[in-house]
């Protein structure tokens, strides 16, 4: 099995493209979705959010109230940072649990949904194909207001927190442009899903894992027979 990242900005479409592939039977893991899950109240990322930022970014039921978390990590990196700090090893802990899932239930590809790719790094490493999703500047800004009722001043803070969307572009292995229909986005998405089904690396992911797999058992069979002569062959009489 291996890994493909949706990346790109913030209301740039990566929600209409992982959706494209979850329609199609591809495994989407959002990290957004995951992101919300792990700063539900009483859970560790909670508890840390609350000691750091105090009760002024919880609703009166106690959970998190995210456009006042919102408002205070857009206006300093510093507590962008800890709060980063804070919630991505909860966020990609689960991430890897899930890989693990749909690797033993034997999809030859996963999809992760992951805005903050390139920013963090974490995960670079693991990924086979990145598929960054842009749209026009103009549009962008437009989507987020009009999504989030957000004024322009602080619809232009959230943009501005990420990575360009031109610098995701030149990282990536393939771009949509979903400034046009849903329809040539889709057409688009299922070019590089055609691709993607037609490619035979998760065979050699397979393969590789499986005689490590051999070579580490003949190891511990041969440690064993050599300290406590177990796995020894019957003497023939």
């Amino acid at each position: 099995m291996f890994l493909v990242a949706v990346t790109g900005g913030i209301s740039s479409g990566k929600s209409t493209v992982t959706q494209i592939f979850r329609d199609n039977g591809i495994p989407v893991i959002d990290a957004d979705i995951i992101a919300r899950s792990v700063v539900e109240r009483g859970k560790p990322a909670w508890q840390k959010i609350k000691m750091v930022f105090g009760d002024e970014v919880l609703s009166e039921s106690g959970e998190i109230n995210r456009e006042a978390l919102g408002r205070l990590i857009f206006n300093s990196a510093e507590k962008r940072k800890i709060l980063n700090e804070i919630t991505h090893p909860e966020i990609h802990r689960i991430m890897y649990k899930q890989i693990i899932k749909y690797f033993f239930l034997g999809h030859p590809f996963v999809v992760l949904d992951l805005p903050l790719l390139f920013e963090t790094g974490v995960m670079l490493q693991f990924i086979h194909k990145i598929i960054t999703v842009t749209c026009e500047e103009d549009m962008q800004l437009t989507r987020l207001m009009d999504r989030n009722k957000f004024s322009e001043e602080d619809a232009k803070k959230r943009i501005a927190a990420q990575m360009p969307l031109q610098h995701k572009c030149e990282k990536s292995h393939f771009v949509i442009d979903n400034s046009g229909s849903i329809r040539d986005t889709q057409a688009e998405a299922l070019k590089i899903l055609e691709m993607l089904q037609e490619s035979n690396h998760h065979w050699k992911l397979r393969g590789l894992l499986l005689t490590t797999a051999a070579i580490l058992f003949s190891g511990i069979a041969w440690f064993l027979h050599h300290r406590y002569k177990i796995f020894s062959l019957p003497q023939i009489q």
